[in-house]
């Protein structure tokens, strides 16, 4: 059996010298006396804007939608023509998906070959195996003039 000790250094630490025991404050002393800390503001940050080149602004912001290209293809091929908004999902919707498969298609292709880097010809034959027949053949020769005009323009 261990018998107590007089020492001060090993007396309990909730205890004073008096030997009463420390009271610590209720929750209402506390609040009282030191001023509480605001709660979080969970609003959304705003968006950041920076400078380009130009001088004009760019919103830094996560690609989300290919709906503002919709409208634009469809004045090209059909005036007058609009697209609901369920219309709207749903294509969006339908290109990202097509976006994802081409892309998971194209690492794998250039994962077989032994390339760090994604190439156009990659892309050009992931799209090849995806898209079935004409529209595939479509789709390859649009890009090709596609990149093409980009390359002239740079």
């Amino acid at each position: 059996m261990a018998q107590p000790s007089s020492d001060k250094s090993e007396e309990d630490p909730g205890t004073n010298e008096a030997g009463t025991s420390k009271i610590e404050p209720s929750e209402t002393e506390t609040s009282e006396s030191e001023p509480s800390e605001p709660e979080p503001y969970d609003a959304k940050p705003k968006k950041v804007k920076r400078k380009t080149a130009k001088g004009r602004r760019c919103h830094q912001d996560n690609f989300a939608s290919f709906a503002t290209y919709f409208p634009r293809v469809l004045r090209q091929v059909h005036t007058g023509l609009s697209l609901s908004h369920e219309a709207m999902n749903v294509l969006d919707s339908f290109v990202k998906d097509m976006f994802e498969q081409i892309a998971k298609e194209a690492g794998s292709l250039a994962h077989s070959n032994k390339h760090c880097t994604i190439t156009s010809g990659d892309i050009q034959r992931a799209v090849r195996l995806l898209l079935p027949g004409e529209i595939g053949k479509y789709a390859v020769s649009e890009a090709t003039k596609s990149v093409i005009r980009y390359n002239t323009h740079r």
